[in-house]
Parts: structure tokens; sequence; C-alpha cells
């Protein structure tokens, strides 16, 4: 069967996450976004864990629903841990996905995780714990788990960052390298940028959401025809397998908050190009740049922009519905007039993974605005202006232009 998946999520027990971050809360917003496998996230958190022990039962192998329930959300056992350590004379910070295919094996992993840190922390435990043990501990404790690299390209914590990454995953994990057939690319790039790197043909590329509130859950995705089983899902991702991993739906990695260089406080965005020009430096106060994804890509590249490898799997650049309406209307997401456009799109059509990717004109003429369907169509075909983020600040995806903004704003009251 043919579905979406996101498998990095996290609970109300991470920290900067919003309350709502609750099993009945994640269920009904998979239903709104269309979303049909969703990662539990910080399954480490013994508080999390106990709630997902006492909501959630078994539906097919390795995945759960809530008890007395007929949703069709399914869960799949996912966490994510921060592992900071000393390595070739650096300072290292790796964040990792660990999925697992039953409780039995969380046990498991919790357990020699509680021996190395504290795990009531925080639900992305921070641990002083080698990437490369954290696989051993989690591929020991079952060979059906998976280890993934997180965001795996974002400056401060991630196995490519240009603050505190490698250069491989070789370098990374060494011997349990063999084990790593996943990255996950993170807001600020893309699978294009990846395909840069003739050392991750061999590596599948998956994308999710990181979300911290359940309206950001499906903001980047996976789209698979297999079966509905743990097993299958992730069989196709270590496989690759065209027919059963079908694509990935990503940001433009213009709008993550990392794509270009740049230095936040002084308010200076830069190219990798004009970051080379001033030496890696701020223009303003000569302090050290926050080297971007772009620059950090290019500097590890060996093939030229545009290339993409055999059997690669394909994607899909999205913007959220929420920001399209608002970018229309030309209002702030969560004003009353974007959230009331929002529900009558969801109610007429299902889900926004259905409204996003689906849906014909015609059939959004019928129901919304004329300029709104024509911002929907335009985000699908990738007809956007890009202002790219730097140094934790987002960046934008402008549907329109200013003239034409201009003439929306004038039109918005009739909306």
């Amino acid at each position: 069967m043919k579905f979406v998946a996101d498998f990095h999520i996290h609970s109300k027990y991470s920290r900067a996450t919003s309350r709502d971050m609750d099993l009945d809360n994640l269920d009904k917003w998979a239903k709104i976004k269309g979303i049909k496998v969703l990662g539990t996230g910080d399954f480490t958190h013994p508080e999390w864990l106990k709630n997902l022990k006492d909501k959630l039962e078994l539906a097919e192998p390795g995945l759960f629903k809530l008890k007395n329930s007929d949703s069709e959300t399914r869960f799949i056992l996912t966490a994510e841990i921060s592992c900071i350590y000393t390595k070739g004379g650096r300072v290292r910070k790796i964040h990792v996905i660990i999925f697992s295919p039953s409780f039995e094996v969380v046990e498991k992993i919790n357990t020699q995780l509680g021996w190395i840190g504290n795990l009531k922390s925080d639900g992305r435990p921070i641990l002083g714990l080698d990437a490369k043990e954290l696989a051993k501990i989690v591929l020991n404790s079952s060979q059906e788990c998976l280890v993934v690299p997180a965001h795996a390209w974002t400056p401060w914590f991630a196995i490519f960052g240009s603050k505190s990454g490698f250069n491989s995953i070789e370098e990374c994990f060494e011997e349990y390298s063999k084990y790593i057939y996943s990255i996950e690319t993170g807001l600020s790039s893309d699978p294009a940028m990846n395909w840069r790197l003739s050392s991750l043909d061999k590596i599948t590329l998956i994308s999710n959401s990181d979300a911290h509130s359940p309206q950001k859950i499906g903001r980047e995705a996976n789209v698979f025809d297999a079966e509905l089983s743990y097993p299958a899902i992730i069989e196709a991702i270590k496989t690759k397998n065209p027919q059963k991993f079908l694509y990935t739906i990503e940001f433009f990695p213009e709008e993550g908050k990392y794509h270009f260089d740049g230095h936040r406080i002084c308010g200076i965005k830069l190219s990798p190009q004009e970051t080379k020009k001033y030496n890696g430096t701020c223009p303003v106060c000569g302090k050290p740049l926050t080297i971007g994804v772009l620059n950090r890509v290019e500097e590890l590249a060996d093939r030229e922009e545009g290339f993409k490898p055999e059997g690669a799997v394909p994607f899909k650049s999205l913007v959220p519905l929420e920001e399209i309406i608002a970018d229309v209307l030309s209002q702030g997401t969560g004003t009353k007039e974007v959230e009331k456009e929002y529900k009558n799109l969801i109610e007429k059509f299902g889900s926004e993974f259905n409204i996003l990717l689906d849906v014909t004109r015609e059939e959004l003429g019928g129901i919304t605005s004329p300029e709104i369907a024509e911002g929907i169509i335009r985000v699908r075909e990738g007809r956007v202006v890009r202002e790219p983020g730097y140094d934790g600040v987002y960046g934008k995806i402008k549907i329109f232009s200013q003239e034409e903004e201009k003439t929306l704003s004038k039109q918005s009251t009739l909306f």
C-alpha cells in the first residue's frame, strides 16, 4: 500500500517542544497532514516510554496504534540521541536517530544507555558516547534496528556539520560504517545536494520533520508503496527499492535555517563564494561565520551540481499549506483568516498532502480563491522565489512577486 511516513519527531519531554506533543494530538495531526506512519520519538525517556506502553498496542509487525481506537495512524518506535565526545583531537557533536522493532529491544537499549548518562533529563538525551559505540550498543540489542545520522549537514550537531562533524561516514563510524544504510538530509539540504558526493551513492537519503509541535509533522517526509510493517519499511530503506521507496518530500533547502553561511547577530548572510572572499569571517565584527550546509557540501563534493546517480530515490519540494495561504493573504501563519481557509481545504480534500500533491487546479478553484489555487500549483511546479536561511534564521520561500503581492493585498479582504 502507498503511505507517507515521518520517522523523526519529539515528544513533550524534549526541550523546546510543545506541551501538545502527546499521542492524541500526534494522531489527530497525522490524519490532517495525511501521514500513515509516524515516529514516536524519544523512546529513551522513561515517562514517554511509559506513556507509549500504556496507550499503544501492536497493530502490524513492529507498528503500533492507539488502544481502543479505530485510528489508521501507525507509530514506529524511534528516538534521537545527542552524542558529544572527543575524537581525532576535536569535540564532536553528532545526533543519531534509532529505529527499534519492539518495546523489548527498546528496554535493552535504554538499560545500556542509562549506564552512560541520564535519560530522564531530556527526550533527546545528551550522552558522552562515541557515535560508533552507540551503533554498537543498538545493533547488539537487535540487528533489526536501524541507525541513521540525523540532519546530516547542520553545522553544530551532525555527522557532516562544519563545526563538529566528520568528512565521511567511515571516519565517524569506522568498522560500523557497513551498518549505516541511510542518512537524514535535514531541512537545509535536499537529495540533489547530497548526490554530489559519490561516497553517498550507496546510502539511502530519508527526510523527516524533526517536529517540536504537532502542526510541524510532515514538513519533510517519505513516501512508500510497501507492506505496512516495520520489516518492510526497514527493508525498503536499506535496499532503496524504487518500487517500494517512491520519493521523499522536502523543504526547499533554502528555507532551512542553515543553508547559507552567516552571522545572525550582525545580520550577515553570505553565499559560499562571498564567504571565501571574506576568508570565513564576518565583515561587520570580524568573528568566524557559521558555515552553512551549501558551503559544506561544496567542500566535500566530488561532482558538479546537477548530477543524479543511478538508482537515486526521487524527491519533491513543497511548502506547507498554511504558509502558502498566509503568503496569499499577506497574513501570518496561525492567524484566524489563515486557519479558517486551511480548515476549509482540509475538510473538502481530506489531507494536506493530498492538496499539495494531487488535487487539480480545477478542483482547488471550486473550493478556494484562484490566488490560493495558483499558489499551490506554483509550489508544486517549483516556481518560487527563494531567500536562503543562515546561522539559525529560517529562509523564506516567496510564491508571488512584490508587484503581485500588492495586488493580492488589495484583494485579501474578499477572501
